[in-house]
């Protein structure tokens, strides 16, 4: 099993008449300068390709519409683009073509307090959101760290800290709008929790990366503010005792809301970044919602398994100050651990496993990094038994760049093999493609480049990614 390579096509120039199109309606609103496309071109990523083309920022969904009309007629590509958070280079212009910005579609539409939802506009950020929510005594759960859009979160099916009690984006979608390859504008889904109406093009969407239309409404469900709720942090003498801590946790069912993990070497780094004197040796950053007396509760019962796997200095953080400093450094840790090595890039992994078979995997490659010397650290949402392990390299030095995806590669291999999946969270995009066909079989992927052809028959959506012999 291999990465597979990623040529760049040579874009042809935009076709004159497209471009006049959109300078005449966008205005000031379709850029072609350098800087602009610069930024619109890279993500975090290792990955450096040319920027795209032109930059349009649309403001609402029938804009959507009318870019969408005039790149198919053009046969030219879009790539929807939201906050530029992606991690395997989802929103790079492989094949040229218009970035499409929605960033400033971010109006919260409804607020449905009685019925926990809420319709936002795919620009809306997570914090954002919740920030609007939390003075109707509700919250959005989904929080992959960085402050993403939930147009770009739904694309890539996003999940993070708090998937292990509450889901990931699949789970949490309802409906949406959204604007496919005729430049026509197409509903799916509704602010019913259930239906059997058909085939489910809403879930057909979530997780599409952009490649089979452009998200312009979205109603997520929402719930309310816990009552209680307390963290924790526990240190270990090893990182297998904390894994297998977690492990426990899940298989006895508590009720966790978060299950953290950041390995010694993360510790370091989030130290250094936000000066916390925190210990520096394998840890949980536990969190627990509910009434005061469950989370009392949920909280005896995790520290009485950690102690047992060898936790000690067992430490809370009731107020929201002290949690808040906690989460903020774990959300940090990513960019705390390229300070670890100035100058350097990260690959970074996110494979998931079945809860029981999670210490096998995270144990073996870390195994497998070291004997190679590659500096990384580890953190994950052990909860649900998906992990990140970050190999930081020097890109003046492609060995190491080799180095990083060969144990990438390894460790997927191992995932797939333990019955697992090559990425949790962070989808497919360039970096995944060959493990996709590893993971999912020829007959499945065959059946997705199907469902490419007949929803985008030009291929003008998001070309080069999930998979690329189609586009």
């Amino acid at each position: 099993m291999n990465a597979p390579a990623h040529p760049v096509a040579v874009a042809p120039p935009l076709p004159e008449g497209l471009l006049s199109a959109l300078h005449a309606e966008f205005a000031g609103r379709c850029s072609t300068a350098l800087a602009v496309r610069e930024q619109h071109g890279r993500d975090e990523s290792v990955f450096d390709m040319p920027p795209p083309q032109a930059v349009v920022f649309a403001e609402s969904e029938a804009e959507v519409a009318r870019v969408v009309a005039l790149c198919a007629a053009h046969r030219v590509p879009v790539i929807p683009y939201g906050a530029g958070s992606s991690l395997e280079g989802h929103l790079l212009a492989v094949r040229g073509g218009i970035s499409l910005d929605v960033s400033r579609m971010n109006r919260i539409l409804r607020i449905a307090a009685e019925d926990l939802t809420v319709t936002v506009q795919p620009g809306v950020t997570r914090k954002a959101l919740n920030e609007a929510l939390k003075h109707e005594g509700l919250f959005f759960p989904i929080d992959p760290g960085a402050d993403a859009s939930l147009g770009g979160m739904a694309a890539t099916r996003a999940s993070g800290t708090n998937a292990v009690r509450y889901g990931t984006m699949r789970e949490n979608v309802l409906g949406l709008r959204f604007v496919n390859a005729n430049g026509e504008i197409v509903r799916s889904g509704s602010r019913a929790r259930k239906s059997s109406a058909g085939y489910d093009l809403t879930r057909l969407l979530v997780g599409s990366e952009g490649t089979l239309g452009v998200i312009t409404e979205l109603t997520v469900k929402v719930h309310p503010l816990p009552e209680a709720v307390s963290a924790a942090i526990c240190f270990f003498p090893g990182i297998d005792a904390a894994v297998r801590t977690a492990m426990q946790i899940i298989q006895i069912g508590v009720p966790i809301a978060r299950c953290e993990l950041l390995d010694a070497n993360a510790l370091r780094a989030v130290n250094a970044h936000d000066k916390l004197g925190l210990k520096e040796a394998s840890m949980l950053l536990m969190e627990f919602h509910g009434s005061e007396a469950g989370v009392a509760e949920q909280a005896a019962v995790v520290q009485d398994i950690a102690a047992d796997h060898g936790g000690e200095a067992f430490e809370w953080a009731t107020t929201p100050e002290a949690r808040t400093r906690l989460w903020t450094a774990r959300h940090h840790a990513y960019l705390s651990g390229l300070q670890m090595r100035p100058g350097c890039r990260a690959v970074t992994t996110d494979t998931c496993v079945p809860i029981s078979r999670l210490a096998e995997n995270i144990n073996a490659s870390i195994d497998e990094v070291e004997a190679a010397g590659l500096p990384y650290f580890i953190v994950g949402h052990v909860g649900d038994g998906n992990f990140h392990m970050a190999y930081l390299l020097d890109p003046a030095k492609p060995d190491e760049l080799a180095t990083a995806e060969r144990l990438s590669a390894q460790m997927v291999a191992r995932a797939i093999a333990l019955e697992g999946t090559c990425t949790g969270e962070h989808g497919i995009g360039l970096h995944k493609q060959g493990f996709l066909l590893d993971e999912a079989g020829p007959e499945a992927v065959a059946m997705m480049r199907a469902v490419k052809a007949a929803l985008d028959p030009l291929g003008i959506f998001n070309p080069g990614k999930v998979f690329a012999s189609t586009n």
